[in-house]
């Protein structure tokens, strides 16, 4: 039984920093890419960020320099550290993994950045 559960969540001021978690069970972790998504109010939900099974990273454009994506195969588990947070990057955050076409989703945990 595949399982991604996402923790590190919560409320925090602007310009504040949170570093999100994803633990994966039930795969060979090391072979998949891990995917960080994130979903608004109202708004489709968007990629985040990607570190490839090989340790390449790519970002969305409204996180560049600011949010970093690491993984450690020892543990199964992706990060998200996220630095100077907005507002707008309010949602719930999602991890995935994807490997030939086949996705594994985690249940989202919420950031909420507001004063």
């Amino acid at each position: 039984q595949v399982q991604l559960v996402e923790s590190g969540g919560g409320l925090v001021q602007p310009g504040g920093s949170l570093r999100l978690s994803c633990a994966a069970s039930g795969i060979i972790f090391s072979i998949y890419h891990m995917r960080w998504y994130r979903q608004a109010p109202e708004k489709q939900r968007e990629l985040v960020a990607i570190t490839t099974s090989g340790g390449i990273t790519n970002y969305a454009d409204s996180v560049k320099g600011r949010f970093t994506i690491s993984r450690d195969n020892a543990k199964n588990t992706v990060y998200l550290q996220m630095n100077s947070l907005k507002p707008e990057d309010t949602a719930v955050y999602y991890c995935n993994a994807v490997k030939n076409g086949v996705n594994y989703w985690g249940q989202g945990t919420q950031v909420t950045v507001s004063s």
